[in-house]
């Protein structure tokens, strides 16, 4: 098994709804998201795929967050509590429908501040 990295900074706010349904305070992060993806065997060029084609994949998952709320924006307006963790979800099912055949995704790891990381794994 070979296994590439690539890693994006995007910047956004935004403010967890809590249990008892109040929202913390807005606060921004500048996002790091790392996407690692698999393959059993390498492609032609010795590669499990080309790392620009990657990072343009997950480029198009966070532009339309980057300098936003995230509260305000899709996915998460209204309807999933934009957390971490949630986040990196959303980054992985934007990512792994797009990525070649033979190559699938292991995991997206968000950083909203240094120690502080949520990674959504493949099953």
């Amino acid at each position: 098994m070979f296994e590439i990295e690539v890693e994006r900074i995007f910047h956004a706010s935004h403010a967890l709804q809590l249990p008892d349904g109040s929202l913390e305070p807005v606060h921004a992060h500048h996002w790091r998201v790392t996407a690692v993806v698999a393959a059993e065997k390498l492609d032609a060029m010795s590669c499990v795929m080309d790392f620009h084609r990657l990072e343009k994949l997950l480029d198009d998952a966070i532009e339309p967050w980057h300098d936003q709320h995230l509260n305000d924006v899709p996915p998460f307006a209204g309807s999933i509590n934009p957390s971490a963790e949630r986040v990196a979800e959303q980054i992985a099912l934007a990512v792994a429908g797009h990525l070649p055949q033979r190559v699938h995704l292991e995991r997206v790891t968000v950083t909203e501040a240094t120690g502080c990381r949520a990674t959504w794994r493949a099953q």
